[in-house]
C-alpha cells in the first residue's frame, strides 16, 4: 500500500480499516499556534502522557511560542523553575492537554 503525496496535506503514517487517511494538519497546526501565542503570559495546566499509563500534570506558566514549539515554566514544590517545551504536533495528536486558567473566563482546553 503506497501514501499518496501531495502539497496541500500532510499524511499520518496509519491506516484506519486498511485505508490511508489524510489530515489537513497544517492549517489545524497553524491554528492550534495562534491559540497558544494568544494565552502566552497567563497561567496553564499541562496533562502530558508520557507513555505506559504514565501522565504528568503540572500547572504553570505559557512563557513563549516559537513556530514549531511552546514553552512552559513550571515551578514546583521547592521553589525552583524549569522550563519544558512541547510541540503542536503533541497537542494534535492529544500527547499534551493545555488549558489556560484565566480569572475573568472558566478554564479553556486548547486542542
Amino acid at each position: 500500500m503506497s501514501v499518496p503525496n501531495t502539497s496541500s496535506a500532510l499524511y499520518c503514517r496509519g491506516a484506519i480499516n486498511g485505508r490511508w487517511f489524510a489530515i489537513l494538519e497544517k492549517d489545524i497546526l497553524i491554528r492550534i499556534r495562534k491559540d497558544i501565542e494568544k494565552c502566552i503570559d497567563k497561567t496553564v495546566i499541562l496533562r502530558a502522557n508520557k507513555g505506559r499509563k504514565k501522565t504528568i500534570v503540572r500547572e504553570g506558566i505559557l512563557e513563549a511560542a516559537y513556530p514549531n514549539l511552546f514553552v512552559v515554566r513550571i515551578n514546583n514544590e521547592y521553589d525552583s523553575s524549569r522550563k519544558v517545551s512541547y510541540t503542536y504536533t503533541d497537542i494534535l495528536t492529544g500527547t499534551v492537554e493545555v488549558t489556560v486558567c484565566s480569572q475573568t473566563q472558566p478554564q479553556v482546553k486548547i486542542s
